[in-house]
């Protein structure tokens, strides 16, 4: 029987063009950075190389010290000077990006709703951020960090999608099984990995990505509607 539901937030809670926001993101960033030694070319290769080294990350430290081991590697020691900078950026000019994502009130229903009914919900979105974009993030989409018992971040996690054994933390952290647990997310290659812990998936198909062309129907899969009827079926 599921008692906890994993939601992935960027394209399933939150609605969004992955180009788009990726863009927008780096876009300000590099405007932020720039004034201060950071060529945009660079600190964009930096970033992308930084956020590599928490997807290769095998738990044996956060991805936060994974990234800042990585992009201190490429910077040199300033970058621990200009860290506050980067605190600022996601307080101040990342809050501008969700000028570019999506809204949809059937996600802020969908939890409201599951987590009425006593499930356990728990944000399961790729730890690539800290947890200042994170929690916008979650506000973006009409929530508050507090719906969750658990969401990930940077900070307090060290794996990355599609590594499995990013699923498994989160398992071991909340102490129960894969077994009890669903996972609803928009992305097949990160998200329904999470079946080969043994969790249940629902992908949902609002904002699908599908890179390598996989047969949907492997998946239970829809719309929020179809997610809220599977619910009531699977709670049968």
């Amino acid at each position: 029987m599921i008692k906890t539901i994993l939601f992935d937030l960027d394209g399933t809670l939150l609605p969004m063009d992955q180009d788009l926001f990726t863009k927008a993101y780096f876009k300000r960033l590099a405007v932020k950075l720039a004034p201060h030694g950071y060529e945009p070319n660079a600190l964009i290769d930096g970033i992308w190389a930084g956020t590599a080294a928490m997807v290769r990350n095998d738990g044996s430290c956060t991805n936060e010290e994974a990234f800042w081991k990585c992009f201190r590697g490429i910077f040199g020691e300033r970058v621990l000077r200009d860290y506050p900078l980067f605190d600022e950026y996601y307080r101040r000019e990342f809050q501008q990006v969700a000028e570019v994502c999506g809204f949809n009130p059937e996600a802020k229903r969908t939890v409201e709703e599951l987590k009425g009914r006593g499930y356990r919900l728990v944000l399961a979105t790729n730890p690539i951020f800290p947890s200042v974009a994170t929690e916008s993030r979650i506000r973006w989409a009409g929530l508050e960090p507090q719906d969750f018992a658990l969401y990930t971040t940077y900070e307090n996690t060290g794996y990355c999608k599609p590594n499995p054994a990013y699923y498994r933390d989160i398992a071991e952290r909340l102490r129960c099984e894969p077994g009890e647990c669903l996972m609803v997310g928009n992305d097949v290659e990160e998200d329904m990995v999470a079946r080969a812990v043994g969790m249940e998936v629902f992908l949902l198909t609002d904002c699908l990505i599908n890179k390598q062309g996989a047969d949907l129907s492997a998946y239970p899969h829809g719309g929020f509607d179809e997610l809220r009827r599977y619910m009531v079926e699977s709670s049968r």
